[in-house]
């Protein structure tokens, strides 16, 4: 197996040597990673954190998550103490600054490497972490929209149309006035996508929540008649979006559209334990060594 880039012939990687960790997580500070990196003059790598941060709002990213700016104390020789300014970095901060470093360091070239395999790493750790969390919240709201649709059947939505109107009602409370038809059109889905396929976690678990809240406040409050139950899924809808909004959570058409279908998350996810469940097994084997059949005698 080849070695790992983030470290160096089979020893930690220097950049993970002065790695932190605090409440909040991990940072490196700048003024270790400039020494490292063999800035001799704080001044000049200043330049380089400016670089990165114009990159860091060029990527959408507020630079506050990734760069804190403070001051603390160092001891000098004489005992004295005097105040110096330091940056807390993210490891993507720390990717943006390698990059816009001085290429010519062979200590750069390392940095680059490093952080841009571990930055892709923790990204697809993200990735994973939120295809499991799509496919879990899209099942809660399958669950949830037939338990509500059986409610809002013995409230008198009975017909294919009412429901329609009814779900309507729901989306509309929701996404601030937006019908399915809508939702659809501003994801820029074909008319055969169910819009509940390319919601991303979030936007699918504030679904769930709409249908499971208008479930409880149809039998709770015994709605009676169509137009009644349509004003309670539209009520439902509503107070889940200004939960959001107090919360500080972006509206639900605000949020971005998956590149993936719900489908082929499904069906990566099958793949990706296919392959586990094979390499289980060849790692048995091995482990066990070849076995004769019983009967033949022969390696099986």
């Amino acid at each position: 197996m080849p070695d790992d880039p983030t470290t160096t012939t089979g020893r930690i990687s220097p950049f993970e040597r002065i790695k932190h960790t605090d409440a909040d997580g991990e940072f490196w500070s700048a003024r270790e990673l400039a020494k490292l990196l063999d800035y001799s003059r704080w001044q000049k790598f200043t330049d380089v954190i400016k670089k990165a941060e114009e990159a860091c709002k060029n990527s959408g990213q507020p630079v506050e998550d990734h760069m804190h700016h403070m001051v603390h104390m160092v001891q000098l020789g004489s005992g004295s103490q005097r105040a110096v300014d330091d940056v807390h970095l993210s490891r993507y901060a720390c990717y943006l600054i390698v990059q816009n470093a001085d290429p010519s360091k062979e200590i750069v070239a390392l940095g680059q490497t490093y952080f841009a395999v571990r930055t892709r790493r923790d990204e697809l750790a993200e990735d994973r972490e939120e295809a499991r969390l799509r496919i879990e919240e899209r099942d809660k709201l399958k669950r949830y929209h037939r338990e509500l649709f059986k409610a809002a059947r013995d409230a008198g939505v009975i017909t294919p149309d009412d429901f329609a109107v009814f779900e309507d009602h729901g989306y509309r409370g929701l996404y601030n006035g937006e019908t399915a038809q809508d939702i659809a059109a501003r994801k820029g889905l074909k008319p055969n996508q169910n819009i509940a396929d390319y919601m991303g976690s979030t936007e699918t678990a504030a679904n769930g929540f709409r249908a499971a809240l208008a479930r409880e406040m149809l039998r709770s409050d015994g709605i009676q008649g169509k137009s009644d139950a349509n004003h309670t899924h539209h009520k439902a809808g509503h107070i889940v979006r200004k939960a959001m909004e107090d919360a500080g959570v972006p509206p639900p058409e605000q949020l971005a559209t998956p590149a993936k279908s719900i489908q082929q998350l499904r069906r990566e996810e099958a793949r990706r334990q296919h392959i586990e469940e094979q390499d289980r097994l060849g790692l048995f084997a091995q482990l066990n060594g070849p076995t004769a059949d019983t009967e033949t005698g022969e390696e099986r």
